[in-house]
């Protein structure tokens, strides 16, 4: 990235981009103020420079250096893109069960807690309104579909791959057990899609599929936290869910219901197709005697 920038971008989509596109070379201090202004851009044009300096993990006067590296002349130049267009780093989790134990016994507990995830499931809405069709688009076309997450994302990964699998055979699960993930790896190919799930701190599995499906040619869709994810940087589509907590760790729910929400697009796109899939595999689950069946009176 050059040590500076002659014009500053003139649009928020073009300061987005910029950034997006450089942040990997951008120190670790303008990383942190980088992925705030990425992540939150509602809240520039509401917030303080010193509380936006405070939720991104970094000093007010990053902000104002960060400004200038891109061209401006300060801080406010830059917030101006924010303002025209509409209007940091997670605790460690036993720093957050601290917050937990002492509000033990706490009425509120269980209503703050839905409150949040309600919060996580509208944000989460409004931010893929545009993408979530896309990926259902890069995703349908593909020859294979292969998806993956691991540790606390595994759910997700999961969820997604149980319901696309019920209408769609060539959908793939990376597990990786047993210290097998590199020969999974060796099965993405070309025009392969691969939809990999993750968020901070980010696991070393996911990178890793996400690296060897880029290098494969595959179709990338990153769900997970942030535009400047490892997992997204080099997506072909990036699905963002929020996973903001009361509880001592991060929420799925929203990434989960985000997994439900793409493979109900997947199932609209294919239309009578799918039905009949769907029928053919529901209708052999039960033959197997999966289910309990049904008592009839």
């Amino acid at each position: 990235m050059p040590t500076e920038s002659p014009q500053p971008p003139q649009s928020l989509d073009d300061l987005q981009a910029h950034l997006r596109e450089h942040f990997a070379s951008l120190s670790t201090q303008f990383q942190g103020g980088a992925r705030y202004l990425l992540d939150h851009p509602q809240e520039v044009p509401m917030l303080s420079m010193r509380k936006i300096a405070a939720d991104a993990g970094v000093q007010p006067a990053t902000l104002v250096r960060l400004a200038q590296f891109l061209g401006f002349e300060g801080w406010q130049g830059l917030r101006e893109l924010f303002v025209e267009s509409l209007r940091g780093g997670p605790q460690p989790y036993a720093k957050r069960a601290r917050k937990v134990v002492r509000e033990s016994g706490s009425t509120r507990m269980l209503a703050e807690m839905l409150e949040i995830q309600h919060r996580n499931l509208d944000r989460t809405g409004a931010g893929n309104a545009e993408s979530l069709p896309r990926a259902a688009e890069l995703i349908s076309a593909a020859p294979s579909v292969h998806v993956a997450g691991f540790r606390s994302c595994y759910p997700i990964a999961f969820t997604f791959h149980y319901l696309y699998r019920l209408f769609r055979a060539s959908v793939h699960l990376v597990r990786g057990d047993a210290g097998t993930l590199e020969m999974e790896l060796r099965a993405f190919a070309p025009k392969d899609a691969v939809v990999v799930a993750s968020f901070a701190p980010y696991s070393q599995e996911s990178i890793r599929v996400a690296s060897a499906a880029h290098e494969a040619g595959c179709r990338v869709v990153a769900l997970t936290d942030s535009t400047v994810a490892p997992i997204a940087l080099h997506a072909d589509c990036t699905l963002l869910f929020s996973l903001d907590s009361p509880s001592f760790f991060p929420s799925i729910t929203a990434g989960v219901a985000l997994a439900e929400a793409l493979a109900e697009q997947l199932l609209a796109k294919k239309g009578k197709g799918a039905i009949k899939a769907l029928e053919l595999a529901e209708g052999q689950v039960h033959q197997t005697g999966a289910y309990v069946a049904a008592k009839r009176g």
